[in-house]
């Protein structure tokens, strides 16, 4: 995937499938994606530093440090990931619904979340080195066929999946 401007200044993301060799260019709106422009509200945002390749390598230095390399193949990394997802599904287990931005939780709980998190993504960037999938360029690409399958004339508002859309 590509990033670009065109001659208005809209960022573009160019991607494509290198099974088919077939490519798209797609625009993004300011906050760095496609919608409805009307539908603008403020989002949280992460910080822009550590990366995930900075995320990736620092991982990667403590589980060499460690000698852990022999135990993190594949299949142990999925069930490890599956495992901390489930400790994040305890966290809003019996809570019901809850506002963005979490305003009823304690600090404490807002903490544990964070390591729960933090634990399903360092499992996620583990896998995804260890299947060798350049993870960012993936997800860039996958939005882009999302795009594809849910364009908003026929999507929005809608919790359809794409292939009950109607022509």
């Amino acid at each position: 995937v590509d990033l670009k401007t065109n001659n208005t200044n809209q960022l573009l993301a160019k991607a494509g499938d290198t099974e088919t060799g077939t490519s798209f260019t797609i625009p993004l709106s300011e906050n760095g994606a496609a919608g409805n422009p009307g539908a603008a509200h403020r989002r949280f945002t992460f910080s822009e530093e550590p990366n995930m390749e900075d995320i990736r390598r620092l991982q990667a230095e403590f589980t060499d440090e460690r000698d852990w390399n022999q135990f993190h193949q594949p299949r142990n990394l999925l069930l490890a990931l599956i495992g901390e997802v489930g400790e994040v599904a305890e966290l809003f287990q019996w809570r019901g619904e809850t506002a963005e931005g979490l305003p009823d939780w304690k600090a404490a709980e807002r903490e544990q979340l964070e390591h729960e998190l933090s634990d399903v993504l360092i499992y996620l960037l583990e896998l995804a080195e260890k299947c060798h999938v350049d993870l960012p360029q993936a997800v860039l690409r996958k939005m882009a066929l999302n795009r594809l399958k849910y364009p908003v004339s026929k999507a929005y508002g809608s919790a359809k999946k794409y292939t009950e859309f109607k022509d």
